[in-house]
């Protein structure tokens, strides 16, 4: 069985067991999540899609780790101006691993 939930403007799709990349959460590492917006499911040969979220449908899931990615650079530059700007930044994240996806 898998799901497609929404996190933070964000989709992603998950099964049972599954470690996701998310942007950072205010949870502790080892807290509980559960997440009620779930957009699609697929199981047992049968695919329930929401009008926008699917009812009666929860995925619990655990924050495992806490963590900033790879700096990204941005350049920006203008012709003959003598214009030139750097700018970088890390972006934080959480790892989440998926419990179970259970319904009610």
């Amino acid at each position: 069985m898998y799901a497609l939930i929404e996190i933070k403007g964000k989709q992603y799709k998950i099964e049972e067991g599954s470690i996701v990349k998310v942007d950072r959460l205010a949870n502790k590492i080892g807290d509980s999540v559960e997440l009620k917006t779930v957009l699609l499911t697929s199981g047992e040969g049968k695919v329930s899609v929401g009008e926008p979220y699917v009812k009666g449908i929860k995925v619990k899931a655990v924050v495992t780790e806490h963590g900033r990615d790879k700096k990204v650079l941005i350049y920006k530059y203008r012709r003959r101006k003598k214009y030139r700007k750097r700018q970088g930044h890390r972006a934080q994240f959480s790892l989440l691993k998926i419990e179970n996806i259970s319904k009610g």
